[in-house]
């Protein structure tokens, strides 16, 4: 490791100074980009991320599912850190999924991000979930629910998955189409069924104030459950998702310290340096297959569903044996014991966080013939479209340890300096590799993406840490973690299940 101090002397960290509202921005303006645009550069970052490259895990994928899940380089628990369940990475996608949204997005042109809409509004207040409400979005919600319309639509799948639990889908309409907020959550199953948790949430809190309060009107009893899902899942980033992610003292040094690098003048803004490459953390994390469930109740005996993320072999039917979404057919729900710890030894971890993908993603679904399919590739073209700075001169200009140019050895080859100015994704995937063994993010990438949630949630005035800095979780919960005391994303999952009453 080194620092090489010289080399990146009078380098001040820099927020965008364009902050209007739903604008992408930077956090390191001043900083140049990793490399200049050329046909040699855009060569050699798509040799890095082809499919059978330096970043393919080479999944063997004539094997089944489930054969596939028992040979991966997982995460394990140690002492220091507990491990990342495997829902993690999807809850990552959820989330992700709330704070931006850009439908115009193009590998082929040169991005100012200043000038790049997010449609998203940029906070942690569950848009993707509420739409605009039940009088601005009403085919999100039952309009014969007995509250006023309040409930949102779920659709029953008719059977029971593991200890008998009632299963559910999204609803949708006769072409499949999920009638969510944003469409992204339903393209595979997991994320659709986490997004479904949500839904069902809501719902129970609906059900318990209005037997608490039972004369209020119904869009006050929908405000003040909008409000304690949106807390609680607020809570659920800071205390239970974050310090998994980027380790308890980066997280606490934040809320007690306050951010060094993100920061805004206006409105927060979403930075390139977190939407176009530290974020983008969770996709080594993703398996090339998962037990869906146990089984279900219509079947005798339950036959486990294992299936692949995706798999281009299979027909486009209704109910294919691999996770994609946009499917209605009821063997398609999750059994969250797998995900989440539910406290009952079932849970499986994540893949580690590192420079290694799995294989199906390299070869996406749903592309143009003639477009780029391989994940790897998108995402490193992207950050040379946004002229995103090295790891490097980030993290100088963040004053933290520079990885040493042999780190990255297997990057010499292409004979463009990308050993010493390496795209910040790349960058950030490598250092968590090195610094963490992939359990969690590194300094640099750990403390973009904290300060970054931490900071949206602050931003937002309507918060808990804005309206009630003091506040706590109010619903019933267990302890999961060593440093985690209160509300998790599995006792969210055990209340809108029904498994705990309020």
């Amino acid at each position: 490791m080194s620092h090489h101090g010289a080399l990146y002397a009078n380098i001040i960290p820099y927020s965008s100074r364009y902050m209007d509202k739903g604008k992408f921005g930077r956090i390191f303006g001043n900083l140049p980009p990793f490399a200049t645009r050329s046909t040699k550069v855009e060569n050699a970052l798509k040799d890095m991320g082809k499919k059978g490259g330096i970043m393919d895990a080479e999944d063997d994928l004539t094997k089944t599912a489930a054969e596939l899940i028992t040979d991966l380089d997982l995460q394990t628990d140690n002492p220091n850190h507990p491990v990342m369940g495997a829902g993690m990475t999807f809850l990552g996608q959820f989330i992700d999924h709330d704070m931006t949204f850009d439908p115009t997005s193009s590998l082929e042109r040169q991005a100012d991000p200043e000038f790049v809409a997010n449609f998203r509004t940029p906070s942690l207040s569950l848009d993707n979930v509420y739409g605009s409400g039940p009088g601005a979005s009403p085919h999100l919600y039952d309009q014969q629910d007995g509250f006023g319309g309040i409930h949102f639509l779920i659709e029953p799948l008719g059977v029971t998955g593991k200890d008998g639990i009632a299963k559910f889908d999204l609803p949708r309409n006769t072409q499949n189409t999920a009638l969510i907020g944003d469409p992204r959550n339903d393209e595979n199953l997991i994320v659709s069924q986490l997004h479904l948790l949500f839904l069902q949430f809501h719902n129970k809190i609906v059900e318990q104030l209005r037997a608490k309060y039972p004369t209020k009107s119904p869009s006050t009893i929908f405000n003040e459950a909008q409000e304690m899902v949106r807390w609680h899942y607020q809570w659920i980033i800071i205390h239970e998702f974050l310090p998994l992610l980027c380790g308890n003292d980066v997280v606490k040094d934040i809320l007690d310290n306050g951010r060094k690098f993100y920061s805004w003048n206006n409105e927060p803004f979403i930075p390139v340096e977190f939407s176009v490459a530290a974020y983008r953390f969770g996709h080594s994390q993703i398996r090339p297959s998962y037990r869906a469930n146990f089984g279900n109740s219509s079947e005798t005996p339950a036959t486990p569903f294992f299936a692949k993320i995706f798999d281009h072999t299979l027909a486009n039917g209704n109910d294919p044996d691999d996770l994609r979404g946009g499917k209605r057919a009821n063997r398609r729900f999750i059994d969250w014991s797998t995900f989440f710890n539910l406290q009952d030894g079932l849970m499986r971890a994540n893949k580690l966080i590192d420079t290694k993908m799995s294989t199906p993603l390299f070869d996406l679904l749903g592309f143009p013939t003639g477009d780029i399919t391989s994940l790897a590739q998108r995402n490193l073209l992207r950050g040379l479209s946004f002229s995103l700075p090295s790891g490097q001169r980030v993290a100088h200009a963040m004053k933290m340890e520079i990885l040493d140019a042999d780190v990255f050895d297997n990057l010499k080859p292409y004979k463009v300096n990308f050993e010493n100015s390496t795209p910040l994704w790349y960058y950030i995937l490598k250092e968590a590799e090195v610094e963490t063994g992939g359990v969690r993010l590194g300094k640099v990438g750990a403390r973009i993406v904290a300060e970054l949630m931490i900071g949206l949630i602050e931003g937002d005035n309507q918060s808990y840490l804005c309206q009630n800095p003091f506040w706590k979780p109010t619903l019933p919960c267990f302890e999961h973690y060593r440093f985690q005391r209160d509300f998790t994303i599995a006792d969210l999952n055990r209340i809108a299940e029904g498994v705990v009453l309020l």
